[in-house]
Formats: C-alpha cells, sequence, structure tokens
C-alpha cells in the first residue's frame, strides 16, 4: 500500500513538472495520457505521438500564436517547425537563436511568432510546430502540433499570460522582457535586469539553446 501511495505522488510530482501546449493543439494530450501509453513527453521528437493522430490547425502564412501551460518555476523555451508531412527534421528555429526563459507557472501566450524571411511557406502547405522546454533537471520536455499554412487564418482566439518571460541573445546580447500583461519585447532593459537571470544559468544552457535552435535531440 505505501508502495502504490509512493508511485502514486511521484507520478504526480512528474506529471506536475510537465507542460501543455494549449494553441495550437497539440498531437495529443500527454499530460494525462494513461501509465501503460506510448506517450512521453520525454520523447524526442514529438513526444511519441504520430503526425496526423490530432487536429490540424490553420495557421497564419506570416506566422501566429502559440500557448503553453506551464508547470515550472522557471523554463526555457525552444520553438521550432519542421515542414512536411511526418517531418522528424524541425530545422527551422521560431525563436531565432534567443534563449527565452519564464518564470513562474502558469500560461504563457506568445501573439505574433514569426517565420524567417528564408522559410518560403506556400498556401496550404502543411507542418508541425515543436516546442522543448527545459527546466530545473536540465532535462528537455517535448511536444507538438500540427498545422497548414492559409492566408486567412486567425491567430490564437485568446492569449493570456500569467508569466513573465524575456529574451536573451546566444551570441550575448540580450533583448527585452514582457511581464505577465504583454507579449511584447522592449530593448531599454535586459533579460537579466528585469527577472534576475542568473547569468551562469544562461551560459551554462546556451550550448542548449543552440542545438534545440537547429531541431536536434540530446
Amino acid at each position: 500500500m505505501m508502495f502504490k501511495t509512493a508511485l502514486a505522488l511521484a507520478s504526480a510530482q512528474i506529471a506536475a513538472a510537465h507542460y501543455g501546449l494549449v494553441y495550437p493543439e497539440w498531437r495529443a494530450d500527454t499530460l494525462n495520457a494513461p501509465e501503460d501509453s506510448p506517450l512521453s513527453q520525454w520523447t524526442y521528437p514529438c513526444a511519441g505521438a504520430d503526425f496526423g493522430s490530432g487536429n490540424i490547425t490553420e495557421w497564419p502564412l506570416e506566422g501566429g500564436s502559440i500557448q503553453l501551460d506551464l508547470h515550472h518555476a522557471w523554463t526555457y523555451v525552444f520553438l521550432n517547425l519542421g515542414l512536411g508531412e511526418n517531418t522528424t527534421d524541425f530545422n527551422i528555429t521560431l525563436t531565432h537563436h534567443q534563449l527565452m526563459n519564464t518564470t513562474g507557472k502558469g500560461l504563457l501566450c506568445l501573439d505574433d511568432i514569426r517565420l524567417p524571411d528564408n522559410s518560403n511557406v506556400t498556401q496550404g502547405a502543411v507542418g508541425t510546430l515543436q516546442v522543448v522546454t527545459v527546466g530545473d533537471t536540465g532535462s528537455a520536455l517535448y511536444n507538438c502540433a500540427d498545422i497548414r499554412f492559409t492566408a486567412n487564418a486567425t491567430k490564437a482566439p485568446t492569449c493570456n499570460n500569467t508569466v513573465q518571460h524575456s529574451f536573451v541573445q546566444t551570441g550575448g546580447n540580450s533583448s527585452g522582457s514582457s511581464g505577465n500583461n504583454s507579449t511584447q519585447s522592449g530593448n531599454d532593459k535586459g533579460a537579466a535586469g528585469i527577472l534576475g537571470v542568473n547569468m551562469l544559468s544562461v551560459t551554462t544552457f546556451t550550448g542548449l539553446a543552440v542545438v534545440f535552435a537547429m531541431g536536434l535531440g540530446m
């Protein structure tokens, strides 16, 4: 009985350390997967969820919105894009070689994720958004959402933030930070100044940022 209780508590702690992909709709609810399910957020590249296992969300041609439900006190977030059906090549970074740090548990919404100028996405093209998070354990967690690029597609119907986030340029220059009511980055203050980012941690995770930004697994 004690073993079962301990196992249940451990499972609850693991689930609490994971995260949800609220928008676009993820391939599968990997937070509430049964114990015998092949789904696991530890599994690269898409938590064990296959292409087409969920809905395909229409996404604007120039870029759109992403909303996450974060369960760590702080999290590094990386966003990648792979083009084509059932791709495993997430070689387009949507965080533009920046280290995105979030502080607090709750909702993170990025309302204006822009595609790189050289992405050459066309009307009706299918792709997959890969979200990678790294928390205090140092391990990567994965989720994916399948999308179809559509000229008249709209962004997320609601975009709420209850966490703070900031960007640190991996090349050494820092950009601004956003509070819990805005998703726009400023240039007046560095991320370390606003959120008190531990620069030793930033340096340690810079290598991870480059790896994940290029869509490579650990």
